[in-house]
């Protein structure tokens, strides 16, 4: 089943007025010819119903349901590693959004159990959105007889997108048996030719689907559709571009700034198809563009957010951190504002490889929403698009 594409929730109703009849110029008798007029004039008909809007969306009527630390919680993604237990706080008391899985999972069985202990433990009517970072080639979370086997994105781009289409539908059908509804993947750098394997974070490990901007944006294209014909919601990463960088930001704070990087580069049109394609998330680069803010990581700027993505690509849906946890380009950011720069830049959801840092992440965002109404409906307005990604992944029903 297709996707439709996330869209922010609208207010749930708009209320109508009505105006008295206008009095006669002088304040007594009408005026014949105004009368007369008037009497030519079609009336309505009383027995019309009057207009309505639409009901209010299942999202919509939970958000408002919500207490604040619910809300709050609902901006938080945590990893969880393969052979580790899920601290029931995370969801039980801070109320995360849900679970990403981390490292190597060789078991579906081990997959199937953390999966239904998430589901435990969230509340019944707020269910846990699941994802994986499963992508093909070494990027494969899921192994063994939880996922078939793909190849990377770099020799699925030699062969094509008709290739990329059908790993990608294979990978959709894996991720739903297991009951994931989010794919971190497509990777959509376009990685310099300059560069090559000296990229580290994608051509060294085969992430990306090439060197030119047209095919990987044909890949892209291809593998969000698929995952999305899946029931499958695809991750476009990791913008606004990393195939610059020589760096992998989960490791090093230096060599990750990208200086060519810019609003018309070319590099961009492998994001803007998959938007195309209906991607309903987008995960922010941690590295620096200085020609769109200098010194300022992507996923903090409001220049690559609000001015690039959403309003030059035009992106509606739902926009993720990278690992903002234990990766070494954020190291140096106070764990609070690793939150709360996000949301001033006009992001949605952090994630967090590191489960312990849950509850400082719900508190700040928390705390962040209390300190002015402006603040607050920042906060509503991210929670209302997981929300309505949930829903649409049909995890609202009932």
């Amino acid at each position: 089943m297709r996707r439709r594409p996330l869209l922010a929730l609208a207010p749930a109703a708009v209320l109508a007025a009505c105006t008295a009849p206008e009095p006669a110029p002088d304040g007594g008798a009408e005026d014949p010819e105004r009368s007369s007029s008037a009497a030519e004039e079609p009336t309505e008909d009383p027995t019309e119903p009057a207009e309505t809007t639409e009901p209010p969306s299942g999202a919509e009527l939970l958000l408002a349901d919500l207490s604040p630390r619910e809300i709050a919680g609902q901006l938080v993604l945590v990893g969880l590693a393969a052979g580790a237990e899920l601290p029931a706080e995370v969801l039980a008391d801070h109320h995360a959004s849900g679970i990403f899985l981390l490292q190597v999972w060789e078991s579906a069985e081990a997959v199937d159990a953390a999966v239904a202990r998430a589901r435990e433990l969230a509340r019944a009517d707020l269910p846990p959105l699941i994802a994986v970072d499963q992508e093909g080639g070494q990027v494969r979370m899921l192994r063994g007889d939880a996922a078939r086997r793909t190849a990377s994105a770099e020799s699925l781009g030699a062969e094509g997108p008709e290739a990329v289409s059908a790993a990608y539908t294979s990978i959709g059908e894996d991720l739903a048996a297991r009951g994931i509804q989010v794919d971190l993947a497509p990777v959509a750098d376009v990685v310099d030719p300059a560069l090559g394997d000296g990229n580290a974070p994608v051509g060294q490990l085969g992430r990306g689907f090439g060197t030119d901007p047209e095919l990987v944006g044909e890949c892209v294209a291809a593998a969000t559709a698929a995952l999305q014909e899946q029931g499958v919601a695809a991750t476009l990463k990791h913008f606004p571009g990393l195939g610059r960088v020589e760096e992998n930001t989960d490791f090093s704070a230096e060599g990750i700034e990208d200086a060519t990087t810019g609003r018309d580069d070319p590099f961009l049109d492998s994001f803007r198809a998959g938007i195309g394609a209906g991607a309903a998330l987008v995960m922010m680069s941690s590295a620096v563009y200085p020609a769109l803010e200098p010194d300022v990581p992507a996923m903090f700027s409001a220049a690559a957010i609000q001015d690039l993505l959403r309003g030059r690509l035009g992106f509606e849906g739902l926009v993720v951190t990278d690992d903002i946890g234990a990766a070494a380009a954020v190291a140096s950011v106070p764990v609070a504002e690793r939150a709360t720069r996000l949301l001033e830049a006009g992001g949605d959801m952090v994630l967090t490889a590191d489960p312990s840092l849950t509850g400082e992440l719900v508190d700040a965002i928390e705390d962040w929403a209390a300190q002015s109404p402006a603040q607050e409906q920042r906060v509503r307005e991210s929670a209302a698009r997981v929300l309505a990604l949930k829903e649409s992944a049909g995890l609202l029903e009932g």
